[in-house]
């Protein structure tokens, strides 16, 4: 195992106590959402703290406190979680970090002190996803606030296995699942991202950068007459206090306008949010959902 990572299925107490607050650090989607009315529902208050033009609305009315981020304010975060008693914090939903590569990023996000000191001066052989946000951990954990994976509150998220769309894949998308299954891993291992996208055994995207729902339309326009696979699954050592593969509506939604035509999801490691409305809107529109401990086809039958 990768030191420093959390193994799957390895949780850590969300909070001491009921009365404790926890903070969560909430990027785009639904996820800190469902995860903060869970939260409440269960007496947990949080302390929620989102970007601006970034963060559901939603939020703020399902948080104990909610502080909107207008800048890349990292020292303000701290000081906030540490004067509400935060002891355990989290982090839900996507950060789009194609922000910091749009020209003038600097003045528009405007960071702070702590920000640009922990992004300019702390070595680290690469920017991607773990590299950057386990450097985000650390930099907390100084400060004696400790990261905790949200679905130690809310495991019932991650997917079953099992077929859950009323169609089942055809055996032509069972071959480009099984096909794009290790290639999605190797891109997983390589921290690259977490889908690809295949037909008839051909990788028309692979997601980067981008995130999931673009490298979809990216495959549309590429190939104009549907029925291709997404594949989604986790990183081979994912660390469940971020970046977990999460699906939902949305995901149903943008593979429909691309002419996607089967979602296979990894079990036990993926989120599936509002799970009842993403499968009837797939069972809607035709769209066949698996989720999956291995691939369907043995390695060998994928040549």
């Amino acid at each position: 195992m990768t030191p420093g990572l959390m193994p799957l299925g390895a949780t850590a107490p969300l909070v001491g106590t009921s009365r404790e607050p926890v903070g969560l650090v909430a990027c785009a989607g639904r996820f800190p959402v469902v995860f903060a009315e869970k939260a409440r529902a269960c007496g947990i208050p949080v302390l929620g703290m989102g970007f601006v033009g970034m963060t559901d609305p939603q939020l703020k009315e399902v948080c104990w406190r909610f502080v909107e981020l207008h800048r890349f304010a990292l020292g303000r975060v701290i000081r906030t979680f540490r004067r509400a008693g935060v002891k355990r914090w989290t982090m839900a939903g996507k950060f789009e970090k194609r922000l910091l590569f749009r020209p003038g990023w600097w003045w528009r996000l405007w960071p702070d002190w702590h920000f640009l000191r922990l992004w300019l001066f702390r070595p680290r052989p690469a920017n991607n996803d773990d590299t950057l946000l386990l450097g985000l951990i650390e930099e907390f954990r100084r400060y004696g606030l400790e990261c905790v994976s949200a679905l130690a509150l809310c495991p019932e998220l991650l997917v079953k296995e099992g077929h859950l769309t009323h169609r089942r894949p055809t055996p032509s998308e069972q071959r480009d699942i099984a096909f794009g299954w290790h290639l999605a891993r190797e891109m997983g291992r390589l921290d690259v991202g977490q889908s690809v996208m295949v037909r008839n055994r051909a990788v028309l995207a692979v997601e980067a950068i981008e995130g999931t729902d673009q490298a979809i339309r990216r495959a549309g326009e590429l190939c104009r007459r549907g029925g291709f696979v997404v594949v989604k699954i986790a990183k081979p050592h994912q660390d469940q206090r971020f970046d977990v593969p999460t699906v939902g509506p949305q995901t149903i939604e943008t593979m429909h306008a691309a002419g996607a035509t089967a979602l296979a999801i990894e079990a036990g490691r993926t989120i599936l949010l509002d799970e009842a409305a993403t499968i009837a809107l797939a069972n809607r529109y035709g769209i066949a959902i698996t989720s999956l401990v291995d691939p369907i086809l043995e390695r060998s039958s994928v040549g």
